[in-house]
């Protein structure tokens, strides 16, 4: 796990509970958050009870996602480790990014993201209203030590992610610089996008990284990092606290189709919960 020491075995670091709290911009407790979800992808969602993370050097809308803004990799990229010389504080970066997944929100429910996010399904859209301090108590109690473990390629293993919240801060892509006194936390570029392409998403994100410092090795072979990561998420649980508020559907989504699937997998919609098309 070390750069400067590479082929000493240590144990993997474990994963924390919002270790970067102070670094970030969360939101209040009450604050409802918008997700945007093909109806196939919800039903999958809620029978194989899970969270999906797509790794944020994999988004294909934008490139740069985890990515550090140009005017501070030119100051990482001629920065060296002393044992370590043909590993830069940039590769250091690149490699946080690779180890690092997101779950996304918007803030708003706005007509920007019912046009832009989950298209192309034969059932529909639909949004998922979460309440954001119920979503942060649920999360966090899942990944309390004992309560979870990691599977990678069938067999158990450390619990390696840390999980933080926060809103994205949009800036001139091109002119941010935030190592100009110190070197930043990896976290930092998982909370940062171009303003000028991206800032009508008003978007909140749950991470989940890993250390970007040496190799994550388990039973003698190296762990990949995939595309993508399943968090274990018990929808029928969520939907009793409260912890989803509602379910909004598009104008042309088979709601028929919705609610008789919802009723095999016994999600009753709760009595304040309005489920109707959403009229935008």
């Amino acid at each position: 796990m070390n750069e400067n020491t590479p082929h000493q075995s240590i144990p993997a670091i474990l994963g924390y509970i919002e270790p970067h709290a102070d670094l970030l911009n969360t939101p209040s407790v009450g604050q409802l958050l918008y997700k945007i979800m093909t109806i196939e992808d919800l039903l999958s969602s809620i029978m194989g009870n899970y969270l999906h993370f797509n790794r944020v050097d994999r988004y294909t809308d934008d490139l740069n996602d985890g990515q550090q803004p140009p005017r501070d990799r030119q100051v990482s990229a001629g920065v060296k480790f002393e044992k370590a010389p043909n590993f830069s504080m940039a590769d250091y970066y690149d490699q946080s990014r690779a180890r690092t997944y997101a779950c996304c929100f918007s803030l708003e429910n706005s007509d920007y993201i019912w046009s832009n996010y989950a298209n192309n399904s034969e059932k529909g859209k639909v949004c998922i209203v979460f309440d954001f301090g119920k979503l942060r108590t649920m999360l966090n109690r899942a990944l309390q030590p004992g309560n979870t473990a990691l599977e990678y390629g069938g067999n158990r293993c450390r619990q390696i992610f840390s999980i933080d919240y926060g809103v994205i801060e949009y800036v001139e892509w091109d002119k941010h610089q935030a190592n100009t006194e110190c070197f930043a936390n990896p976290i930092r570029y998982t909370y940062v996008k171009d303003k000028n392409k991206f800032s009508v998403e008003k978007e909140f994100r749950i991470a989940l990284s890993a250390v970007g410092m040496g190799k994550f090795v388990l039973n003698g072979s190296t762990i990949n990092f995939p595309d993508s990561l399943h968090m274990d998420f018990d929808f029928k649980a969520a939907n009793a606290s409260g912890t989803i508020q509602q379910i909004l559907c598009a104008t042309d989504c088979d709601i028929g189709f919705l609610y008789a699937e919802l009723h095999k997998l016994h999600i009753v919609p709760r009595e304040d919960s309005d489920q109707l098309p959403h009229s935008k």
